[in-house]
C-alpha cells in the first residue's frame, strides 16, 4: 500500500497553476526559515537525504493533506530529531536543558552556507553491480510499487508508473539506492536509468497522447519487457 504522498499522476487533482516568473522564491518569511533549518540540521550528519524525504512521507495522512510545503518540511525535521536521538520533545517546546550540545560542533555556520551549497550532494557511486539493460531497450516497471527490503519503506518509483512499459533513454551510471539508504540499510549503489513513458501508457485518457515522461528509475526497478 503506498503512503498518502503517492499522489502524482491522479485523476482529479484540477489544475496546476504555476506561479508568474516573478513570484517571490519564499511567499512568507518562515517559509525561508524553515529550509534553511532543515539543510542546516541535515549538516548535523545524523541522516541523510532519503531519510528526510521518508520522514516527511510518513506523516499522518489528515497531517499531510492538510499541512502547506513547508509545514510537511518542518514537520517531518521535527520527527526526525526526536527520533535521531538529537532534541527531545521538551526540547522543541523550550522546555528541555540549556547544556551545549554535543553535535555544537558540526553546527553549519552562515559564513559557510554556499560553499557547502555549491558543493552539493552527489550520489553517484562506484558499484559491482553489472549494468543490465542498453539505452533503446524495453523495460516494465515493478508491480507493485514498493520498497522490496523494508515494508512500506522509501522508494522513488510512483505508483502511476508502476507495471509500465518504457524505453531506456539514458544511463545515468551507478547511484545510491534511496530504497536502502533511507532505512539505515547502506548505500547500496546500482545503475540508474531515465526511462521514457508514454503519456497513453500510463493514464488511460491522457490529454495529449503523444507526450512523454521521462523518470529516473534504478535497476531494481525494472525488468525486459
Amino acid at each position: 500500500m503506498t503512503r498518502v504522498h503517492d499522489m502524482g499522476g491522479r485523476f482529479g487533482g484540477g489544475p496546476i497553476n504555476p506561479e508568474l516568473n516573478d513570484a517571490p522564491v519564499f511567499t512568507e518569511d518562515w517559509h525561508g526559515r524553515a529550509l534553511a533549518v532543515t539543510l542546516a540540521a541535515g549538516f548535523l550528519g545524523q541522516w541523510n537525504i532519503d531519510t528526510s524525504r521518508h520522514a516527511r512521507e510518513r506523516l499522518s495522512p489528515k497531517d499531510y493533506a492538510r499541512f502547506s510545503y513547508y509545514e510537511k518540511w518542518i514537520s517531518g525535521l521535527a520527527d526526525l530529531l526526536v527520533e535521531k536521538g538529537v532534541l527531545t520533545c521538551e526540547d522543541l517546546s523550550e522546555a528541555g536543558s540549556d547544556d551545549p550540545h554535543p553535535l555544537a560542533a558540526r553546527m553549519l555556520k552562515a559564513e559557510a552556507v554556499a560553499t557547502a551549497l555549491a558543493k552539493g550532494g552527489p550520489a553517484d557511486r562506484p558499484s559491482d553491480v553489472p549494468v543490465a539493460f542498453e539505452i533503446g531497450q524495453q523495460v516494465r516497471t515493478a508491480h507493485p510499487a514498493a520498497n522490496r527490503k523494508v515494508d512500506g519503506g522509501h522508494t522513488r518509483l510512483p505508483i502511476y508508473a508502476s507495471g509500465a512499459t518504457g524505453r531506456i533513454l539514458r544511463l545515468h551510471g551507478t547511484h545510491v539506492l534511496p530504497d536502502s539508504s533511507a532505512h539505515g540499510l547502506g548505500e547500496a549503489p546500482e545503475p540508474l536509468y531515465a526511462v521514457v513513458f508514454s503519456a497513453s501508457e500510463l493514464w488511460a485518457d491522457p490529454e495529449n497522447p503523444r507526450d512523454e515522461v521521462v523518470l529516473d528509475l534504478w535497476q531494481s526497478y525494472l525488468e525486459p519487457a
